[in-house]
């Protein structure tokens, strides 16, 4: 795979980025086939991986850890900082106590002296940035990180300070603050993107593209919904956690609207004889502000499927199509 700067860093990853938060007991328990998943991975051109310090309570951590044994230099490995780690008042967040302990257990479960690419997870409202971004401007001096990266969730919810989105705003001001303290910045950003969700593009990629940040995008298949698994008139095939817990009964009418767009993608698919999972990568790895698109595989079969989506062409006609079925800017979710 052709490699891509990431921001205006000089850090070369690849247009698919190996995200690791179904290996473990959120998606797949098997430690073994996850390593075999990783390093076919490696061995089809995917340079860059991506876990966190909670995913399955760091066990995904544990496991990438396992698979870079010997191969550590082959990859540019990215994990994330803030979400609860244990019950205690300090166990979380961007203070400089709580992001110290975590880098440390982070380099231990992930078996390595440097972490590339270090993201906070998510602002955290009770710590000034000044402090944060000193404390990962002393991490990247000290040899522990290398670059550091902000993550973007999917909503604002300002009753679970975990979840709540950082606006772009927030970031030229992150921006302003290390520039004034010679403090580290921002080199990448990773929010959620997808045909089905195109809300980064009215800000947040504009924002990307004037201060040089690079897009990392998450779910570009929205935990299946892109890749035909749920279907209108179907029921839920309730085959992984996500499909019980986190869709439930399709026949939800929240559902109605993004079922219908799936039916259209489909049909759209199916003329150009590709999956429409394969086809939905590629769409998002089109917008000059994304660099890499993360996939989520639980299986082989998964990821062979995703890297194909490298070797599909999205014509003008395809994105005038996606467009009058959502249009830029908005959500269909």
């Amino acid at each position: 795979m052709k490699t891509k700067n990431l921001g205006r860093s000089g850090l070369k990853v690849s247009p698919l980025c190996l995200g690791a938060m179904m290996f473990g007991k959120w998606g797949n328990p098997d430690h073994s086939e996850c390593v075999r998943i990783i390093h076919r991975a490696l061995d089809l051109g995917i340079n860059f991986i991506d876990t966190s310090n909670n995913y399955s309570d760091g066990e995904s951590e544990t496991i990438v850890g396992k698979a870079l044994a010997g191969r550590r230099n082959d990859v540019v490995l990215a994990t994330k900082v803030w979400a609860p780690m244990g019950p205690g008042a300090n166990q979380r967040g961007l203070s400089r106590k709580a992001i110290q302990e975590q880098v440390e257990n982070s380099l231990r479960r992930l078996g390595t002296d440097v972490i590339d690419l270090y993201q906070i997870h998510r602002p955290d409202p009770d710590t000034p940035w000044e402090e944060t971004l000193a404390t990962l401007t002393h991490l990247v001096a000290a040899g522990k990180i290398r670059y550091i990266g902000c993550s973007t969730s999917h909503q604002n919810d300002s009753s679970l300070a975990w979840s709540r989105r950082l606006d772009s705003w927030e970031v030229v001001e992150t921006l302003w603050i290390s520039d004034r303290n010679r403090f580290e910045r921002w080199i990448s950003l990773q929010p959620p993107y997808s045909i089905l969700r195109r809300t980064m593009e009215a800000e947040h990629f504009p924002m990307a593209q004037k201060f040089g940040i690079g897009a990392i995008v998450w779910s570009p298949l929205e935990g299946g919904w892109l890749t035909g698994k749920y279907r209108k008139a179907s029921a839920n095939p309730m085959d992984s956690p996500r499909a019980a817990v986190w869709i439930g009964d399709l026949a939800n009418p929240k559902f109605e609207r993004r079922l219908d767009v799936v039916e259209s993608l489909l049909a759209l698919t199916a003329t150009k004889g590709v999956p429409l999972s394969q086809f939905a990568i590629a769409w998002t790895l089109r917008h000059p502000a994304v660099t890499s698109a993360i996939i989520g595989p639980r299986t082989l079969e998964q990821l062979e499927d995703c890297v194909k989506a490298t070797e599909l062409e999205i014509t003008a006609e395809d994105s005038a199509t996606i467009d009058k079925l959502v249009p830029p800017g908005t959500s269909a979710l």
